[in-house]
């Protein structure tokens, strides 16, 4: 029997290099497929917002949870869990634009669960633009809503990180099945 060894590194370069290919295919394929889902891109003709990492399929809302009660110090809050997202202007124009944070009164609805809801009084909420300094507020002082209203110049867009958590100083007692649900919506305010 006879042994051709440049015959059999041919062929075993071959195999390993087809093994290569498939796999970096395969793993371009499978990378793409979950950067779609993602980045949810939610858009309307003058305004693009893309909340990072979050799965959610209504225009510009995001859903924010807290599924237990723990009390933090403000601190430790600023590193609780971020709803992360860029707001984009589509426009060759400045447009105004409004964050809110708000009950999401069909989660609430559906789970019955109205009587369990963490008052705004025991929450805590930060809002980070770009690069600057976290704003914090208790989310009942917060007048209609609203976190910030701002302005986009023409084509430009902002970045920017919510947090929420529960006030150190709560009454509610620690671990209950207190919760709370609401959304993260953005708006463009017209005729401002």
């Amino acid at each position: 029997m006879y042994y051709n060894v440049k015959r059999q590194m041919l062929k075993s370069g071959f195999i390993i290099t087809l093994i290569l290919l498939l796999a970096v295919i395969a793993t371009h394929h499978i990378y793409y497929k979950y950067k779609s889902d993602y980045n949810i891109d939610d858009n309307s003709n003058s305004l693009d917002v893309i909340f990072h990492g979050q799965n959610t399929n209504k225009i510009t809302i995001n859903k924010v949870t807290i599924n237990k009660v723990t009390a933090l110090t403000d601190s430790v809050g600023l590193s609780s869990k971020a709803y992360t997202f860029t707001i984009k202007n589509n426009l060759t124009e400045n447009i105004t634009y409004k964050i809110e944070v708000i009950d999401d009164k069909d989660t609430i609805e559906k789970d019955k669960c109205g009587e369990y809801i963490i008052p705004k009084e025991d929450l805590r909420i930060s809002i980070k633009k770009g690069n600057k300094n976290n704003k914090i507020y208790t989310l009942s002082d917060l007048e209609n809503n609203c976190l910030t209203i701002g302005e986009l110049k023409a084509l430009k867009d902002e970045n920017y990180t919510i947090r929420v958590w529960i006030n150190q100083n709560t009454t509610l007692p620690r671990g209950s099945d207190m919760h709370y649900h609401g959304k993260i919506k953005i708006t463009e305010e017209k005729g401002r």
